[in-house]
């Protein structure tokens, strides 16, 4: 049976991944490493079949904890990050840890193990795009990082490719755009729109709102990953776009447009948003060309925003007690009360 080490399991991603895998791939086993910071929530992945799952508390910085678990493995896939760009901004500390440092000792124990090595990366290591530019991020575009959150992606996704080029590692790079769907924290654009929205509370959008990004549904993204770490080959990278470019504002107003018509609210609606000064160093567009992957192994993204959003507001709509975990830090004391005797 194949045995993957997935980093970041109990994350928005990682957990849908973890999901995916299991469904298609019943006779895994899959050890899940997560230090379950605010982010990292062990509900995502409750109700795994133990006899496949394994979960670990730990943290990707300690060395000796990878030492033990990292040997046996077949592949690692990497998703453990800080990843919010307004903590980053705040303090931008434990970005360099986790990201930097912490894909560092994974790299190393990879190396002396001989496992295979999937790193998930981000489209902003590239910077951004005049909203007018007809160009979009190719896998050449030389890297332009605007915060410490993604100059830190930038920087571990060097030392994958350092890894590969003097060690020969085994490994791949992804470099995404911003996913939605499922099970993501309320911090991220999509479900902090339909968390105040419920709530009436208003929704705070920087500047104008017209910021675009490129929107991908969690479960394309991890059909990609899926293919790239069975198929990809080493030492490539590759862009996982959704040919979903779309204003921040456009998001706000879709959302708050399908809120109000299923739950015939009246209090759900645009005199909810306020804008704010913008973020420092904010992007302006990100575009990803997504030839490469689709040339090389076949990939597409099969979900349109049009489809993508009415699936992630249903799923939120119908998991409100876990948004209220969230929101609340109930399920903080969750994870305290299963690990506290290990």
């Amino acid at each position: 049976m194949k045995k993957y080490l997935i980093t970041g399991c109990a994350g928005f991603i990682g957990s849908n991944f973890v999901h995916y895998m299991l469904k298609k791939y019943p006779e895994i086993l899959l050890v899940n490493l997560d230090k379950l910071t605010y982010a990292g929530n062990p509900q995502n992945i409750a109700g795994l079949p133990q006899s496949q799952v394994e979960l670990v508390q730990g943290d990707i910085c300690d060395a000796a904890l990878l030492e033990r678990i990292v040997p046996g493995h077949d592949s690692i896939v990497h998703f453990a990050a800080e990843s919010h760009n307004d903590n980053s901004i705040a303090n931008p500390e434990p970005f360099i840890t986790t990201n930097v440092e912490g894909t560092f000792h994974l790299l190393e124990a990879a190396r002396k193990h001989d496992v295979r090595f999937h790193h998930i990366s981000t489209d902003e290591v590239y910077g951004d795009l005049a909203l007018d530019d007809p160009c979009k991020f190719t896998e050449s575009t030389p890297y332009k990082p605007s915060s410490p959150y993604s100059a830190s992606k930038a920087a571990s996704d060097q030392l994958v490719r350092a890894w590969v080029r003097t060690y020969g590692l085994r490994a791949t790079i992804s470099n995404c755009s911003n996913n939605y769907g499922p099970k993501q924290h309320p911090e991220k654009l999509i479900p902090k729109i339909v968390s105040n929205a419920l709530a009436g509370k208003e929704i705070p959008i920087y500047g104008d709102g017209k910021n675009v990004r490129d929107w991908l549904y969690v479960l394309d993204h991890c059909k990609a990953i899926d293919l790239i770490f069975h198929r990809g080959r080493s030492g490539e990278t590759y862009n996982v776009g959704g040919h979903n470019e779309r204003p921040n504002i456009f998001i706000v107003k879709t959302i708050i447009e399908q809120l109000h018509d299923r739950l015939k609210d009246d209090g759900i609606s645009e005199e909810l948003i306020k804008h704010v000064a913008d973020r420092l160093g904010h992007d302006r567009r990100y575009g990803i060309d997504p030839t490469k992957i689709k040339n090389d192994l076949g990939w597409y993204p099969e979900t349109p925003f049009e489809k993508g959003i009415v699936l992630t507001i249903d799923w939120y709509l119908d998991h409100e007690e876990w948004m209220e975990h969230i929101t609340s830090g109930n399920y903080q004391k969750y994870y305290e009360e299963m690990y506290k005797n290990k």
